[in-house]
């Protein structure tokens, strides 16, 4: 069996961290909220262990990254967000999955395959445009993250996208969105290299 045909079939084995996509917690242009969300959904069914799941916020100090395959541009061009942030499942069965509510790729996605369509390479993206990773733990995560929203409002206080129904997560913790958008250079041969910060 070669590595595609391997893939496919740990794909169609796999067990979903989450309900069906259009049964998740969602509201456009909220995804670190949907994230945490599905954070927390994966925490109360205890069908995976959460230190299996990650966080994943994506942007660059322009906050100018450009995203293939995403519902608002479902064509062959990019979305440019000022940050996205998706799920990551490292599953101890051998294969990785990305949770990206925003996408039109399959709900999960394989790692592989998303990082293919959704990311494309970096030698075709100009210095500018090129995207950073903050990897978080989701147990962290939940515990850390907090938002007023405020980041969605204009200069005259209106929303710039209507904002989840729900009440705003308070956590106890300081991690408000731009807390979580700093990033930090590695060591080390190659100029676009960064960490994936665990904290």
């Amino acid at each position: 069996m070669d590595g595609d045909a391997t893939a496919a079939a740990t794909a169609a084995c796999y067990q979903p961290a989450s309900p069906p996509r259009d049964a998740c917690v969602y509201s456009s242009c909220y995804c670190e909220e949907n994230i945490w969300k599905l954070c927390e959904y994966i925490k109360n069914h205890n069908q995976y262990p959460l230190e299996e799941c990650y966080a994943v916020f994506i942007s660059n100090e322009r906050k100018m990254v450009p995203i293939w395959k995403q519902q608002t541009r479902p064509g062959s061009g990019p979305v440019i967000w000022d940050y996205h942030v998706v799920l990551l499942h490292v599953s101890s069965g051998g294969q990785s999955f990305i949770y990206d509510l925003d996408t039109v790729l399959p709900f999960p996605c394989l790692f592989d395959t998303y990082v293919e369509d959704a990311f494309k390479s970096d030698d075709d993206i100009h210095p500018q445009f090129r995207r950073k990773f903050r990897v978080i733990r989701a147990d962290s995560y939940l515990k850390n993250f907090a938002s007023d929203r405020s980041h969605m409002k204009d200069s005259s206080g209106n929303w710039r996208e209507p904002p989840p129904p729900y009440p705003c997560i308070e956590t106890g913790g300081i991690g408000l969105v731009d807390n979580f958008l700093r990033f930090k250079k590695t060591k080390g041969s190659l100029p676009y290299y960064y960490c994936l910060a665990f904290i």
